[in-house]
């Protein structure tokens, strides 16, 4: 397999660990970000934001996918998510998580890009088996993801609360 390709899997692996990592502790960080019981539509509004804004930007970068090049677009997409992620892990207020998980949908584009840069570089008998472990390498992420989230996260909201 070529280097590009185990790069891109490694990417959709991390982005859906990066994603995932948080459910297990998600409801008891809204619960002392916002002091209130009302958790789920917390959830579900920082969800909707999200794909919210991937609805309206994902077009927008599919097309500079196509004209800048992949790597560009993938490259943007992961700095979203870093910054997503580093606002979620020091968010002292709602609004914050809730712009970090905006400019996560806005800048989310790697399954998007990983797929046509799939689609240039392989013949049509290998296109199957590299989205298949394209899939199962996000399928990964959401594995490994939940699990570091739930095995770590007493232990960060336990250093988050001290400060």
């Amino acid at each position: 397999m070529n280097k590009p390709l185990v790069v891109i899997f490694a990417a959709i692996c991390l982005d859906a660990v990066g994603i995932s990592l948080i459910f297990p502790i998600l409801p008891r960080l809204l619960e002392d970000v916002t002091h209130s019981q009302d958790i789920a539509s917390y959830i579900g509004i920082m969800t909707a934001l999200y794909a919210a804004m991937q609805f309206v930007f994902a077009p927008v970068l599919g097309a500079l996918s196509d004209s800048l090049g992949r790597r560009p677009v993938l490259l943007i997409s992961l700095a979203g998510a870093a910054v997503n992620y580093l606002i979620m892990a020091f968010a002292p207020q709602l609004w914050m998580l809730l712009l970090g998980r905006a400019i996560a949908g806005l800048t989310s584009a790697n399954a998007s890009v990983a797929t046509a840069y799939i689609t240039d570089i392989s013949s049509e008998n290998e296109r199957a088996r590299r989205f298949g472990l394209l899939s199962a390498m996000f399928g990964m992420g959401f594995i490994v993801g939940p699990v570091l989230g739930g095995l770590l996260g007493d232990y960060w909201l336990a250093l988050q609360l001290h400060f």
